[in-house]
Order: C-alpha cells, then structure tokens, then sequence
C-alpha cells in the first residue's frame, strides 16, 4: 500500500484517486486504528505519556470542519486543465514545519516506501490531499507498531507531532476516509457480481425486421424478424493479452434473391447482411471464435483455433462500416463492412503483425501483417489438415500517413478443393448462413472436379479529412486457377463509403457505400455480362451507449449478373444491443 501511495504522491495528484482504490484497505482504517491512542502504549510499558485530547473534538470548531471539507472536496474534483497556476496545488511547501515533520516520521517509522534506504525524499510542493495521505500512512504505521507490540520504538515527542499534523489535517483526513469508505463500497460490489477477477463477458443481441422488394425477388419473400446473439468471454492472463471464447446463436436467413427468369440464384453472397452471418438458422448455440492475441516484443501475435478470419488480425480501412468482424453497429451488408478479399479463407491458424516507421514521423505507425488460416486445419484424413486443406494464406503491408489517412495493400493465396466457393470465409461462419458471403455465383464457384488455387490483390485506403467526414474504399482483383481444363476465371471488385460521424447526435452515423459486388464475365450458364452493383445507405441512431437503432437499404442491380434480373431492394430495421 505505502509504495502505491508513495508513487502518488511523487508522480501527480491526478494519480491519487486510483492509488486510493488500490490500497483502500491499508487507507481507510476505522477510527480506533487511525488516531493514536495513548493508553495501549501505556499498556506495552511505555512510562512517558500524556492523557491523548479529542482531536477532531475540541481542536477544531465543528462548522471550520465542513467548511474545509466542502472546499477540498471542490478541489478534489478539479481536473488539471482548469488549474490556472502551479501555486493552486502548492499548499504545503518544503520548507512548512508541516512538511519537515511528515519528513522525519517517514524516516523514522518507513510509513512511505518506494526508495532502497525507506527514506522520504520529496523536494517539492504538495497538496493538502497528498499530504494527508501521507499522514494517515504514518497514523496506520504508529498503530501497526502498538497492535505488534512494538510500541516502544514511538516516543512521546512523535505522538505530540503526529497529534498536531492530524488536528492542522483534520478535514482533508475525514474527507479522504470518506471517499475511500464509498470506494470500498463499490468496489465491494463489483467483486461480489462478478464472475471472473481475470475475463469479463462482451455481449451482442440484434433485433431485425427485413422484408425483401422490387419484381419477382419481392413476391418471393415475406416480411421476417430474426435474431442473432453473441456472448463473448475475454480473458486477459499478463493485461496485455486476450483469450476470446465466444458463442453464438441466430435464426436468421437470407432472402430468396431471384435472378433471370425468375430463377433463384444459388451459391450467391448477394444481399446478405451481417446480422445473418455466424447463426445457426435455429437459434443452436454454438462456438463460433477462439483466439488468442498477445505481444511478443514489438510484434503483435493472433493464435485461432477455430473461427479466425483475415479480419481479425489485419487492418480493413473501412471506419463506421467495419464492426468487429460483422459486427451490429456497422453497415448492413457483409459487402459494405469490408474488402471481399478478407473473405476468402478462414478457420485455424496463425498470424503476426510487426509494426515499423518512426513514431510522428510521415509513415506512423505502419506495420506488416502475415497470417496463414486453414479450414480443414482439424481433419487428419487425406488432403485435410492444417497444410493440405484449404487454406489462405495472407500479406499485408499497412501504411497510415500523418493521423488521417490509412493505406493497405493486400494479397491472399488460396487453395481449395473439389466444389469450393471462393469467398465463404472459410465455411466457419454458420452452415445455415449462405455459403457465399459476398459475390456472384459466377465468382464465387470453383471447380466441381478439381482442385483450384488463387491469387488476390487488394488495396484498401481510408481518409479523414475532419472529424465529421470519413472516406474509405477498396479495389480487388482475384486470380483463379483450377487444375483441370477451362477452369480459370478471373473477378473483381470495387466499392467507395462515405460516412458522416455524429451526424444529427454524437454517436450517430449516417452511412451511403456503393460498388460491384464480387463478378466473374464469361462464365457460361454461371452467370451474365452485366456488373451487379450495389448501393447501400444507412442511419445509426444511438438510443444509449448501449443501445442503437439502424435502418437502412440495400439495392442490388442486376443480381446474378443478368441484365435481364429486376433490380431488388432490401429494407432492414436493426436494433443493437451491446453489454
């Protein structure tokens, strides 16, 4: 306690509240403990004694006491940006006998620790909270030696000093006991609710009313409400690190998109939105992440043993539309959240992310990121495994110039087997979600007879310009090669968000973002010749911290890449729930 105490005394009075709750016990002593009592050191054989007065009684006039209890509890609530001048928090000099009393206490008795010898070395001003601290650290001290039978080492001129300080002290003591009192009592109560000293638990509820319009896509679908739950569980064993354990449950999903002649578009990400993403279909809880992160020097390390996306360890570039990993408070659809390069692949694995660049200088806080995850990572049967499975394998080079603009540049090799789908996040996201999570089924489906590999690029970059603007976009190109005759294809995408922090209220965002969604041309009976473009636009409202209100919609031109498709509309009213 003493050393925590000594730290604040010396570093700033700004410190002094946390210290408090840290060592509330040692502080907030009860009466009999904190004022020196004359007749137990009589008790131990000490002949040099006087009768003790009331201190708090008869020294000082009831009304002067609140009086100063009033003004320094005034004072314990300023911050330092309104002090005008240092003298504000210089009340007890070094050269006030005050001062050179707690001085020689400290020395004699080591009520202050925090240098090799136990003696108190302070140089400079303090205030009278500081010091009272200091004082009731040597009152705890005297009465630790008289409860030890130790009281001998006290003499009767200490007593008379400590008398006088705690009298001159009398109501910064009474204040600061009563404020540790109240954060004893909270702190009491949060240690009794709850559950783990070292992993606290992050939930997410969504609520969401989506109904599905425009030609046949529309008299396909009928107005529905559905639901998805997350509890996580983060577990922190050095403070630095993180365990995330996180289930979840959902029974959303996606609508019946409709393409040329009224067909229904199969093995397609179109229109799906990030609420559906993770659920079981049935509201069946499962696991759907659990990773690892901790430092190791200056390097960042991400360990996932089931559920890992390239989004959780590397930078997206996409603020206000990006939510965690599809996150409720983002965008509504898994194509405006983030690049659909980080999409391909998923499972287990590892990454690591080293940062470089000067602190300040152009390239701040740069860093280069590899990760490598398989899908298949826990099968150990043939062409399974956690490097003859499916897999993705990822590079990044992140570059942030000055604080407001971020840049990426990305690549992703890939492998997948027989009948794979290229951006389905390594199918660890939910049987029940689409397979697919963004794009076509012209982009998205591999070879049916043979093994298929790829080569993504990608370049992300978001920009600041005010704190009520933000600009971000993404550009991808993929590279598939199949192993067997007229498998390759070649696709694209391309998407640009404007988002409006705090518009209308702090903690609001208005969001628009368009694009094409992943595409592959001349792929046959796959899929047609016309880009499908969406356009998405969307409110968050914050209710509280804790809760927000997001409607919003999503247009898709040209699903199925068909000319001949009616245009569909999605129209989303989500509620968020975070705890």
């Amino acid at each position: 306690m003493s050393n925590l105490l000594w730290k604040s005394l010396v570093v700033s009075p700004a410190v002094l509240g946390a210290t408090l709750l840290v060592s509330a016990t040692a502080i907030a002593a009860p009466n009999t403990a904190t004022e020196v009592t004359v007749s137990s050191i009589e008790n131990q054989g000490t002949t040099e004694v006087a009768q003790q007065p009331e201190i708090l009684a008869q020294a000082v006039n009831d009304a002067k006491v609140l009086d100063q209890v009033k003004r320094y509890s005034n004072e314990g609530n300023t911050t330092q940006s309104q002090v005008t001048s240092v003298s504000q928090f210089s009340d007890v000099q070094p050269t006030d006998w005050a001062f050179q009393a707690l001085q020689s206490l400290v020395e004699r008795y080591g009520c202050i620790a925090g240098y090799p010898n136990g003696t108190y070395r302070g140089n400079r001003a303090l205030t009278r909270y500081e010091f009272a601290a200091g004082l009731n650290a040597c009152l705890d001290r005297v009465n630790e030696l008289i409860a030890t039978a130790t009281a001998d080492l006290v003499t009767k001129q200490d007593l008379t000093t400590l008398q006088r300080l705690q009298e001159e002290f009398s109501a910064e003591l009474a204040t600061l006991r009563g404020r540790v009192d109240s954060l004893e009592a909270r702190t009491a109560e949060l240690e009794a609710n709850q559950f783990s000293t070292t992993t606290k638990l992050v939930g997410e509820a969504i609520f969401a009313v989506s109904d599905a319009f425009g030609g046949n896509t529309g008299d396909a679908n009928n107005t529905v409400f559905q639901d998805r739950v997350r509890l996580g569980l983060q577990t922190s064993f050095t403070g630095r690190d993180v365990l995330t354990t996180r289930l979840v449950a959902g029974n959303a999903s996606a609508f019946d998109i409709r393409g040329n002649n009224n067909a229904t578009l199969t093995n397609t990400g179109e229109g799906t939105q990030t609420y559906e993403v993770g659920g079981t279909g049935t509201n069946d809880v499962r696991i759907d992440r659990l990773t690892y992160e901790a430092p190791v020097g200056p390097a960042q390390v991400y360990l996932a043993a089931a559920g890992g996306q390239h989004s959780h360890y590397a930078a997206v570039n996409n603020p206000y539309f990006f939510d965690k990993t599809d996150g409720g408070n983002g965008a509504l659809s898994t194509f405006a959240s983030e690049n659909p390069i980080y999409r391909i692949g998923g499972g287990a694995g590892i990454a690591l992310s080293v940062p470089f660049g000067k602190p300040g200088g152009v390239l701040n806080s740069s860093s280069l990121t590899l990760g490598y995850l398989g899908s298949e990572a826990n099968d150990p049967g043939s062409g399974a495994g956690v490097f003859n499975g499916n897999y993705a394998a990822l590079g990044q080079l992140n570059f942030s110039v000055g604080d407001r603009i971020g840049l990426a540049a990305t690549y992703v090799h890939g492998y997948n087997g027989t009948g794979g789908t290229l951006f389905d996040g390594g199918g660890t996201l939910g049987a029940n979600s689409p397979t697919p999570l963004v794009g076509t089924r012209a982009a998205n489906t591999l070879s049916t007879t043979d093994a298929s590999s790829s080569n993504s690029y990608g370049i992300s970059a978001a920009f600041r310009p005010s704190e009520k603007l933000s600009v971000s976009g993404f550009v991808s190109y993929h590279d598939v090669t199949g192993f067997g005759a007229g498998d390759d294809y070649e696709a694209w995408s391309y998407g640009l968000g404007l988002a409006l922090p705090d518009f209308g209220k702090k903690g609001n965002v208005l969001g628009i973002f368009g694009g094409a969604q992943p595409y592959a041309l001349n792929r046959g009976t796959l899929g047609g010749n016309k880009v499908p473009y969406q356009i998405e636009g969307f409110y968050k409202y914050r209710v509280s911290d804790n809760i927000s209100v997001t409607p919003g919609i999503i247009w898709l031109t040209a699903p199925g890449q068909s000319s001949n498709s009616d245009d569909a509309i999605i129209g989303t009213l989500r509620t968020t729930f975070t705890f």
